[in-house]
């Protein structure tokens, strides 16, 4: 019973879909660690990073928990989503919304941990991720405020670390809100008529097929400008450009499975490529980082 309900929560809270953001979480906490503030291998404060892959993990559920229970009477009613876990039964709306308060306090109590900063913060997280929720209800932009969502997941591993903002983190956060939106869109793609129906506000809803896509493309672009002018900015060495290339060559490979009038390879699209890219990259620069220090 217990083994069962578990895996009903992880599935609600679409746990395997931490790998987008946690990779850029790791990048941020190496970045603070090794080059700006000059520490050795020794230094590694493993107790500091189990505090920050916490804060990841409580921090996405809360969201995604969050999301369900504000989304389900839509969800009800999508042939696509109402085998999700609370419109089929397997889990309460109200236990959803306990599960969601749960994993706040948990977030909020780790970032007390950390450092007064990220602790001050943690209401202007939470403000943000837990609010995403309600913005395809009236504006377009619901993309771009999910990556600035999982932004965050960079800028606060960094801040974790070295409690003051810099340049380097912050690139690399407006990287992956282009990267969110872009992909975010490409799998919007599937409900443009229903949120249409809803008056929901989706790029693919509210522009239609085609410009939806060009948006998504148009992102990607930028985010593989962004990755570039990070690498610039850091002085990054030869980890950081293979890593470079195998996630600019993965948001290439992504929107070539999403066409016009085909949508057969969705799923591919979102999540191996995007997971494959971020776990990729992410090792190639630490290795890039790490090697350097």
């Amino acid at each position: 019973m217990l083994g069962a309900m578990v895996k009903h929560y992880l599935s609600l809270v679409k746990f395997s879909h931490t790998i987008f953001a946690m990779p850029f979480a790791l990048i941020g906490f190496f970045l603070g660690l090794y080059q700006e503030a000059g520490a050795g291998r020794e230094a590694i404060r493993w107790e500091l990073l189990a505090a920050v892959v916490v804060c990841m993990v409580t921090a996405r559920s809360a969201a995604m928990a969050f999301n369900r229970w504000l989304d389900r009477h839509f969800d009800a009613k999508n042939p696509r989503t109402a085998i999700r876990e609370i419109p089929s039964g397997l889990v309460s709306a109200d236990g959803a919304l306990w599960f969601t308060f749960v994993m706040s306090v948990w977030f909020v109590a780790t970032t007390w941990l950390i450092n007064p900063l990220c602790f001050a913060l943690s209401p202007v997280a939470l403000a943000v991720i837990l609010g995403y929720s309600y913005t395809k209800r009236f504006t377009p932009s619901c993309h771009l405020v999910l990556g600035v969502g999982l932004s965050l997941a960079p800028l606060g591993a960094y801040l974790a670390v070295t409690g003051v903002f810099a340049l380097l983190p912050v690139l690399f956060a407006i990287a992956v809100v282009g990267w969110v939106a872009g992909f975010d869109i490409l799998y919007a793609l599937q409900d443009e008529a229903f949120d249409r129906s809803q008056g929901l506000h989706s790029i693919p809803a509210v522009w239609g097929q085609r410009r939806a896509l060009l948006v998504s493309r148009w992102l990607h672009w930028l985010t593989a400008a962004l990755i570039v002018g990070a690498g610039l900015v850091g002085a990054f060495g030869g980890w950081y450009v293979v890593g470079a290339l195998v996630f600019c060559g993965m948001l290439v490979y992504q929107q070539s499975l999403v066409r016009h009038g085909d949508l057969s390879r969705i799923n591919l699209a979102f999540m191996t490529s995007n997971g494959i890219a971020s776990v990729v990259f992410a090792i190639f620069v630490i290795l890039d980082i790490v090697s350097a220090s």
